[in-house]
């Protein structure tokens, strides 16, 4: 009896191992032959950047004037993450000038603006397009290469721009040129209260 279970389990492990090489119609599968001349690839285990290369086979591709230029790089602006709905993305604050201005503004992860001008304030809720269009204007990678501290110290009067975000602050009076950070100040300028 011993004898007929382990010719029995000799023979399953036998066919399971036949099994592995057959196609689904039970046929042994053939071994892969190379019959070409020319030489098979050289597969490398760099899985971090594949060489790519340009023959006499392979169109070269051109962007004309009926074809944008598409680009994904990192100076790509993207959204700046919400974590949590209480968390400031952004605040402003404006003070200076003649008349002694103190305004705020604060942008909140839930997509609420608080905003206030000497004594009087505003609150606004934001949809769901003007909220990501605000935090896309504080994801600009631009944003990295504005210094901290850019104000002209000859210079009197001028307004003074504090703006914290993404654990940075940043002031200045706008005497310097800084298209990313003008865009910001002038977004989150425009939640002011009006008269």
């Amino acid at each position: 009896m011993f004898r007929r279970s382990a010719v029995a389990v000799a023979a399953v492990g036998v066919l399971a191992l036949v099994g592995c090489g057959a196609d689904d119609s039970g046929g042994a599968v053939p071994e892969p032959t190379v019959t070409s001349g020319a030489p098979a690839p050289e597969v490398t285990a760099d899985a971090t950047a594949p060489e790519v290369t340009a023959d006499a086979t392979t169109p070269e591709v051109t962007a004309d004037a009926t074809t944008p230029e598409v680009t994904a790089d990192a100076t790509t602006p993207t959204p700046a993450p919400t974590i949590d709905p209480t968390q400031k993305l952004a605040s402003l604050s404006i003070s200076g000038g003649f008349a002694g201005v103190s305004q705020q503004v604060v942008l909140r992860g839930d997509g609420t603006v608080h905003a206030r001008d000497n004594g009087r304030s505003v609150t606004r809720h934001l949809g769901a397009a003007e909220f990501r269009e605000l935090r896309t204007l504080l994801g600009d990678p631009a944003l990295d290469e504005v210094p901290d501290f850019t104000v002209n110290t000859g210079a009197a009067d001028l307004f003074q721009y504090q703006l914290r975000f993404d654990g940075r602050t940043v002031m200045t009076d706008r005497s310097a040129s800084h298209p990313a950070l003008d865009r910001l100040i002038d977004a989150l300028s425009a939640f002011l209260p009006k008269g």
